[in-house]
């Protein structure tokens, strides 16, 4: 059985958050939630994290710098903004935007299956390289 991926869920509205973590485990994932900006930092710092989904507009650290803090800890890991507010996400480095109560959740679960095999992608090409290497040099 393979291991269940983590995403970090984020998002000052409980009842939104409830809903999008019953989404997330039902289709097997791991969540860990927060109700700020400041919490996910630390959630994320102390947990392995695969996925960040957060809301953009939360009190203290907002949705943008967030993922901007996580980017830079760790690049690859993918991030999801969730907004009412369309014209923010040019400004952000998110590696998605959903429109927040118009985004069908069948959308988001693919994106966010997509940005988790394109994260896993590169590990799996280069130790598959790694592998066929050592199997030449030995024949």
């Amino acid at each position: 059985m393979k291991p269940k991926r983590t995403i970090l869920c984020v998002d000052d509205n409980e009842q939104s958050l409830s809903i999008r973590k019953v989404l997330l485990e039902t289709r097997g994932y791991r969540v860990l939630t927060s109700t700020s900006g400041e919490q996910a930092l630390q959630l994320f710092k102390q947990h392995p994290v695969d996925l960040v989904l957060t809301d953009l507009i939360m009190p203290g650290v907002d949705g943008a710098k967030l993922i901007d803090e996580i980017k830079t800890i760790s690049p690859h890991t993918p991030a999801v903004l969730l907004s009412s507010r369309v014209k923010v996400y040019a400004d952000t480095r998110a590696d998605a935007f959903f429109p927040k109560g118009t985004a069908v959740p069948a959308d988001l679960l693919e994106r966010i299956r997509l940005l988790l095999v394109r994260k896993r992608g590169p590990k799996r090409a280069a130790a598959a390289v790694g592998s066929l290497s050592s199997r030449s040099s030995v024949a």
